[in-house]
């Protein structure tokens, strides 16, 4: 299963030529970057008290080097840092880690983790190309910069060209570093900014092997140059794969800036890579972070990127995450912070279809971006791959698993899941098979990833591939015909849910609703690298400009590059407020009212899977009210958790003592959606009859004209909702006011869910919140 997530999901296109252990699971979502014992040395980053410094010491990296210093006498520090920490990295024994811990003012050491990573018709599919939409967005767009923190940037790509855009920002700090094949003359007035960190993968693998990537900014991998186009990227008339998608492409936000942050390489991303990345995005001044990075789920002051990301938007700076590639499964969610925007995937209604007629006549459509040598187009026989191997998971095709003499000359049915898509062709092919069929079940239903195959191959839906199996197991010679469609557009219901985008509910803090919204995340296309194929596989030696890809990946720099639109037309929002913007104007219905489907099941998602709905950038520009949020509320937040002092300074790098005074509450995080968790009542005296009620209270702030609001309430059958008070009149820009939310609910069945949706209206705006209710 976890393979199937991290490895076939994700299509392997970031980690092409190595073969490394998997990095994220479903309980943690990450791993200690290397196994220690007793002697070996592992990154740590050392979080330090730095308001509490010792008179006797005037600066503070001569006091973290003493500190280090009196723990190891080898050590050095990798990197310092100034925003996402007060304090250092450093390469310690797990003795030296412990003796280290225990110095004064040491509040923390934390061991290194390693993550994973997890666009032509997108603008048109999100209404951006209505010529209201555009004057409203451009506003100061060319002001606003976009950084992305991922495997760097491909600076040749059209999508990077600065034709038409002024002056670079005056405020801008950042720069182009020098590195192997990377010069600062590669950056220009769209990419601003060109950084690369590498500190902490070195000290894990060693020195970087500059044969097969370059210690510089430069995008070796296709997974950095896909996500900042797409954020940002300039309009490329002409673009396609392979003839495939063709049209202009165009980022979110095509006059915004773009600054890159290279901090995943071949092995992962390192949290101290990471740390730093963001570090030095704050101090350059973004204004926009996207990490299409797999962040962790434990507590908040021991995540990396959540204490990173809390520094970045107490700056400014609304930060986008990618929710995971870990769906249909429930509760597998990356970046569940609540000060984070969490984005999962959707469809746009554009397709590459592919046809598959079997001997009987029976013709079933899926997909698939191959454009090589066609097969003959007389019938070929067609085996399953299970039945053409001795090893007990042949049918996923991993390599060597297939028996040549039984595959030779024949269209082999792969199971999905296990490996990469792609490679499974590969392992086809090699064996002597001529095509391939990839075959969904029950954890991808109907969803279909088109991919640039190395042979004819196609892949079909869980209901086609079962018919298909059945043709195969009871025909005597069983025979089939592969041909291919090309590019389909209008092709509807769209959006549905994407099978592999990660689902609530959020583990972490039940409370809080993730993921926020859903964004065009398959068969995306957009730039990519010069270095490697489109498959990212070792063997595929085609070079593009164009890739389409499929991932949140993909859907976090769509909504980074709307949340760059809707600052430069509205600068002064915070990022609480960009965050609310987006989601309370999203959408979760089609225009026949039926609400969107999540296409693993076939049956109507709900807020678990795509929270507030389906980003709308048009509604968002003119949300009416906002929820917003400020380093206060958090801090709030924290001491809801009944976080210490001392945890809370490791988030929040200020001394701060919850009121004893104050009640702190989750339930009041002034967040644009509810989610309320229930306890299942047991037994005859466990009360299971008598109702639990809850409440919630909510603040919205007038970023628009004076007007009247009213709520309306889709209730739940299980939950009573009352909202007081009913009416909500606002007289002036930025006028605040306060309600609450009361839920009165029986007991049942643990495992039940339910959900409701709350509007405020004044007859044009529409502010909604969707609500989720859980029992457990």
């Amino acid at each position: 299963m976890v393979e199937r997530v991290h490895g076939e999901k994700m299509n392997m296109l970031i980690f092409k030529s190595l073969v490394i252990s998997l990095l994220l699971v479903f309980s943690s979502r990450h791993t200690f970057a290397e196994k220690k014992t007793h002697h070996s040395k592992s990154t740590y980053i050392v979080h330090m008290d730095k308001f509490n410094m010792p008179a006797s010491f005037n600066d503070h990296l001569r006091w973290y080097d003493s500190s280090l210093k009196s723990a190891s006498d080898s050590a050095e520090m990798l990197y310092t840092y100034k925003h996402v920490a007060h304090g250092f990295s450093t390469r310690l024994t797990a003795q030296e880690a412990e003796l280290l811990s225990k110095q004064p003012g040491v509040i923390s050491v934390v061991p290194e983790v390693r993550y994973e990573l997890h666009t032509t018709r997108t603008p048109e599919f999100l209404g951006l190309e209505k010529t209201s939409t555009l004057s409203l967005a451009f506003g100061k767009q060319s002001e606003v910069v976009v950084g992305v923190l991922d495997t760097g940037v491909w600076p040749e790509l059209r999508s990077f060209d600065d034709t038409g855009l002024g002056p670079v920002p005056s405020s801008w700090k950042g720069e182009c570093e020098r590195g192997k094949n990377f010069n600062p003359s590669n950056c220009n007035r769209k990419l601003v900014g060109a950084r690369f960190f590498a500190r902490g993968y070195e000290a894990a693998f060693g020195p970087i092997d500059e044969k097969t990537e370059s210690k510089s900014p430069r995008d070796d991998d296709g997974h950095g140059s896909h996500t900042s186009s797409t954020a940002a990227g300039s309009a490329v008339a002409g673009a396609s794969l392979f003839g495939f998608a063709n049209g202009t492409a165009r980022g979110m936000a095509t006059q915004a800036r773009v600054a890159t942050y290279k901090v995943c390489w071949l092995g992962g991303c390192f949290t101290s890579d990471i740390a730093a990345g963001i570090d030095k995005a704050i101090e350059d001044g973004v204004n926009i972070l996207s990490m299409s990075i797999g962040g962790g789920s434990m507590d908040y002051y021991r995540d990396t990127i959540a204490i990173g990301t809390f520094a970045a938007t107490a700056h400014g700076i609304l930060v986008s995450n990618s929710a995971g590639n870990g769906g249909p499964s429930q509760a597998t969610l990356s970046n569940v912070a609540p000060w984070l925007t969490t984005v999962g995937a959707g469809t746009i209604d554009r397709d590459f279809p592919a046809y598959l007629t079997l001997g009987n006549g029976k013709t079933y459509t899926g997909a698939s971006l191959y454009n090589g040598k066609l097969p003959p187009k007389s019938p070929l026989p067609i085996v399953y791959a299970g039945n053409a191997s001795d090893e007990s998971d042949g049918n996923l095709c991993s390599k060597g698993s297939l028996i040549p003499e039984k595959v030779a000359g024949k269209i082999v049915i792969c199971d999905r899941g296990g490996t990469p898509r792609v490679e499974k062709g590969l392992v086809v092919k090699s064996a002597g098979g001529i095509g391939m069929i990839l075959a969904n079940n029950e954890d991808y239903g109907e969803e279909l990833v088109a991919d640039s195959h190395l042979l004819p191959a196609a892949a079909l839906g869980q209901k086609s591939s079962n018919e298909l199996k059945k043709y195969v197991f009871s025909a005597r010679n069983p025979t089939a015909k592969i041909a291919f469609g090309g590019t389909q557009l209008g092709v509807q219901p769209s959006p549905v849910v994407a099978a592999f985008s990660s689902r609530g509910p959020n583990f972490l803090t039940p409370e809080v609703l993730k993921p926020d919204l859903i964004a065009p995340g398959v068969n995306i296309l957009a730039g990519w690298t010069g270095a490697v194929g489109p498959t990212g596989l070792t063997e595929d030696t085609r070079h593009v400009e164009f890739n389409i890809v499929s991932g949140t990946s993909m859907s976090c720099p769509h909504v980074s590059g709307l949340a760059a639109l809707l600052k430069g037309t509205h600068p002064e929002w915070s990022p609480a407020a960009i965050r609310s913007a987006l989601m309370t104007t999203a959408y979760r219905t089609y225009k026949n009212g039926q609400t969107i489907k999540d296409v693993a099941t076939g049956l109507p998602a709900t807020p678990f899977d795509y929270g507030a709905g389906h980003v709308d950038p048009a509604a968002a520009f003119d949300p009416g009210l906002v929820y917003d949020a400020t380093v206060d509320d958090y801090l709030s937040f924290f001491c809801a958790l009944n976080y210490s002092s001392y945890q809370i300074k490791l988030v929040a790098k200020r001394d701060f003592t919850c009121s004893k005074r104050k009640k702190y509450r989750v339930e009041d995080l002034n967040y644009p959606s509810f989610a309320v968790p229930f306890d299942t009542a047991y037994g005859i005296k466990s009360g299971s009859h008598k109702p639990t009620t809850v409440q919630y209270t909510r603040t919205l702030t007038n970023v628009g004209t004076p007007a009247t609001y009213k709520v309306s309430v889709l209730q739940s059958p299980s939950v009573k909702i009352v909202v007081q008070p009913e009416t909500l009149s606002f007289r002036a820009l930025n006028e605040k006011k306060s309600y609450t939310v009361t839920f009165t609910a029986s007991s049942v069945p643990s495992g039940t869910t339910s959900f409701a949706y709350l509007e405020w209206s004044d007859g044009k705006h529409k502010v909604t919140n969707p609500i989720a209710f859980s029992w457990s």
